[in-house]
């Protein structure tokens, strides 16, 4: 965090957000509180599985995703197994998922290079992640975060818009704000800040109307149509649901 110390203006504020150091830290510390262990609703055994799951979750929802893997993961739960399925045999199973027919030959064509490039085992490196037929930059990052436990931060619609609706991390394009994020958060809390802002962005920083009544940062938020500057309570929530309304 020294390069961001650095960049710290007189009054306190980071380069790049409209926050002080400790209200940044305040912010993440109740994410922490409210949701203390945030999973990928997306359901997964390995960093293999999980990269199929990724890549298959574009312009679907990870219900419909999850409902495919299930048959599809209980018989090719590896790039051998799941490169002898072939572009067919997969796409049978994940007809049911958006773009399914691009996306079988992009699942088929990365489980060949992993098992004959590396072996069987998904790398761990952003640069390699996308090279494979599929992955983009949120793909490479979801799977370094959530399967390495890397420090990145995959960007989403969610994500963009809290992030310039706020003005924590404001930015034209989704990796500008990836790499304004990366510098301001915490490195105590990226392994989790991925998972807390799309559930915030999700249930309560709506894309329509934010529900600020429920928001638990209303006090610290800096957005500009905000209709509450009061906080919600700071209860934990279970799994990756909305808060319960108070």
């Amino acid at each position: 965090m020294t390069d961001v110390k650095a960049k710290r203006s007189k009054v306190g504020k980071i380069a790049g957000t409209a926050y002080t150091a400790d209200e940044i830290e305040e912010i993440f510390r109740r994410f922490s509180v409210q949701r203390p262990n945030p999973r990928s609703d997306l359901v997964y055994e390995s960093p293999f599985t999980l990269l199929v799951a990724v890549v298959l979750s574009a312009q679907a929802t990870d219900a419909s995703v999850n409902k495919a893997t299930k048959p599809l993961f209980a018989v090719a739960d590896t790039p051998a197994k799941m490169a002898a399925l072939g572009e067919e045999g997969i796409a049978g199973y994940i007809r049911t998922i958006g773009l399914w027919r691009a996306k079988a030959k992009n699942v088929y064509a990365l489980s060949k290079i992993l098992n004959e490039k590396y072996a069987g085992k998904v790398p761990d490196t952003r640069e390699a992640l996308m090279a494979l037929p599929g992955v983009g930059r949120k793909t490479a990052n979801v799977v370094l975060n959530v399967a390495f436990n890397q420090p990145t931060m995959a960007v989403d619609t969610h994500i963009f818009r809290f992030c310039n609706r706020t003005e924590l991390a404001p930015g034209k394009t989704p990796e500008e704000v990836e790499k304004k994020l990366v510098k301001i958060i915490p490195e105590k809390y990226m392994a989790h800040a991925h998972h807390w802002l799309i559930l915030h962005g999700r249930y309560i920083c709506k894309a329509r109307k934010p529900d600020c009544g429920h928001c638990i940062i209303a006090d610290i938020c800096k957005a500009a149509i905000k209709t509450s500057s009061i906080p919600a309570p700071l209860v934990e929530v279970k799994g990756n649901g909305a808060p319960v309304p108070v």
